[in-house]
């Protein structure tokens, strides 16, 4: 298997990687901005290809995709992961906020996705996880450019599923919730007990990816749990949309 995996110096997407290599034997394309930390893990790994770049340069996918030709000549994965967040309420992020988000968490995943989607369909059976996020289902409070960004992600991942499914490329989704990483520890719920347990890990996420995508599964949420308020936005909106008022807003997450 050759899977690519952006946002792979760090968090879901370093979990990802390493559970993609050892346990799938795949080779991994490391892709993401901090070329030191991607050249360790390719090291840990025992070789993996390196492409160091932002993806919202302009010529980042091209980028991607020649390193994949060059190295392999086949791409079976694509995971988009890479995306962050910035907390503020709308009239404090302004505009520049918006396309902040939408720049990086959406417009960058489906540039890149566009750039790799010929070596998928040579390649096919192959498969994309986009990685969203549950505040792609349930937006909230001063964390709106973000959700935006999200909810579109999965729009657009569900129509990209129906084009390339006759191509024999899967299109699957993963909605991780609170996840403790090395940037965003998520303390102020991992020390209360009652919370607790809506907390994840970077490794539970990767498992979920690898579901979602060989494992063709159409979405996975993570923790399990939370496609229940993802569910009760249909059927009680009013309610989830007045907890959401009320709730504070989440730790930023980043990957």
């Amino acid at each position: 298997m050759i899977a690519v995996v952006t946002g792979a110096s760090s968090g879901i997407g370093e979990a990802t990687a390493r559970l993609l290599a050892r346990e799938h034997g795949a080779q991994v394309v490391l892709v993401a901005r901090r070329e030191e930390r991607l050249r360790k893990l390719a090291d840990e790994l025992g070789g993996a290809t390196v492409v160091a770049c932002d993806i919202t340069e302009a010529d980042a996918p091209a980028r991607i995709r020649q390193a994949v030709e060059a190295e392999h000549g086949r791409l079976d994965l694509l995971v988009n992961n890479a995306g962050s967040a910035w907390r503020g309420t709308l009239l404090d992020m302004g505009p520049d906020g918006m396309e902040r988000h939408m720049r990086l968490n959406f417009d960058a995943q489906a540039r890149v996705t566009n750039e790799l989607v010929p070596l998928l369909r040579r390649s096919a059976p192959a498969s994309i996880v986009n990685v969203a996020s549950v505040a792609g289902r349930i937006s909230r409070a001063r964390s709106v450019p973000y959700s935006a960004s999200k909810f579109a992600l999965i729009g657009w991942s569900d129509g990209l599923y129906a084009e390339e499914r006759p191509h024999g490329v899967h299109v699957g989704l993963v909605l991780p919730g609170f996840v403790a990483t090395e940037g965003f520890p998520q303390r102020e719920l991992t020390e209360k007990w009652l919370t607790r347990r809506f907390i994840s890990t970077p490794e539970k996420v990767a498992r979920a990816i690898v579901q979602a995508g060989p494992g063709g599964k159409a979405e996975r949420y993570v923790p399990r749990p939370y496609w229940i308020p993802a569910a009760l936005r249909i059927l009680a909106p009013g309610l989830v949309r007045r907890a959401g008022a009320k709730a504070p807003a989440p730790e930023t997450n980043s990957r």
